[in-house]
């Protein structure tokens, strides 16, 4: 899984106007800016088959495959500075999102196999440490996931920390099923954090530069934008680098005119195509 979280709060950066040139399908007819042409509302990333499909798109960038639910069992630690990386989302030893994951279960699941992790994993939170994990924790998470009550905790938590906020924000920014994808995307990698590279600091710096819909803006010239600070965050990080997750995908689905997420779809990732019917 690539991506890494900065959770501590810190002054949000300000960011100068550029300039921005629009692709081509990115305003109306009139070439003038503002709200996009009327489209039919959609129902948005939270009903079942939408959601579904978020975590298919997903999945083909964060394990190469459609079948999200094989990630359940994944561990290991991809060198980014996160110490392990586990499960569904891709919670972090080192961003204490796998922490409270592992703290709320023990809560709920007393005698669960990972409950004897938890002072090491509190002690190494925050950093890439394996320090009291080493050598049996990434084999108890397999374990673990074979038991459908960490699977659905699994879900639980993906839901509160990343998918609710990120498709609640979109909403009120005014944006459709494919900015609210964009937006959990967005918060699953770079994390939920208002610092320095988070998802709200990205957000910051894209509304610099273009007024979302909810401010009378183009839906379509601010996701634009906003993918345009999200690749530039990602390029500035050596995990990151490969962005084929927005130029072939998001992007893509943008350039269509696909706002609602609308399938068939067809998209590649680190070069290899997925198709959703």
């Amino acid at each position: 899984m690539k991506r890494a979280r900065l959770l501590l709060l810190a002054v949000l950066p300000l960011v100068a106007a550029a300039v921005y040139f629009l692709a081509p399908g990115l305003t109306d007819a009139s070439g003038a800016a503002g709200r996009d042409a009327e489209r039919p509302a959609d129902a948005g990333l939270a009903t079942p088959d939408k959601k579904e499909l978020a975590q298919k798109l997903v999945a083909s960038a964060e394990n190469s495959t459609l079948d999200w639910r094989r990630a359940y069992a994944y561990i290991e630690d991809i060198g980014d500075g996160q110490g392990y990386t586990a499960g569904l989302i891709g919670f972090c030893t080192g961003t204490h999102d796998l922490l409270v994951l592992v703290e709320r279960y023990t809560k709920d699941h007393p005698g669960n196999g990972l409950a004897r992790y938890l002072p090491a994993l509190r002690e190494v939170d925050g950093t890439d440490s394996h320090k009291g994990l080493d050598p049996g924790f990434a084999a108890a998470w397999r374990e673990e996931a074979s038991v459908a009550a960490f699977r659905e905790a699994q879900d639980a938590e993906r839901d509160r920390v990343y998918f609710d906020p990120a498709v609640r924000r979109a909403k009120l920014d005014g944006l459709g099923t494919l900015g609210q994808f964009i937006y959990y995307d967005a918060m699953v990698m770079h994390g939920p954090g208002t610092g320095a590279g988070g998802f709200y600091d990205l957000r910051t710096r894209a509304m610099a530069q273009a007024d979302t819909p909810a401010e009378g803006g183009s839906e379509k010239a601010y996701l634009d934008i906003f993918l345009d600070v999200r690749r530039a965050a990602m390029k500035a990080e050596s995990a990151h680098r490969d962005t084929t997750r927005i130029d072939t995908a998001q992007r893509k689905f943008l350039y269509d005119g696909n706002l609602d997420l609308r399938t068939p779809l067809e998209w590649k990732v680190y070069g290899e195509t997925y198709k959703v019917p």
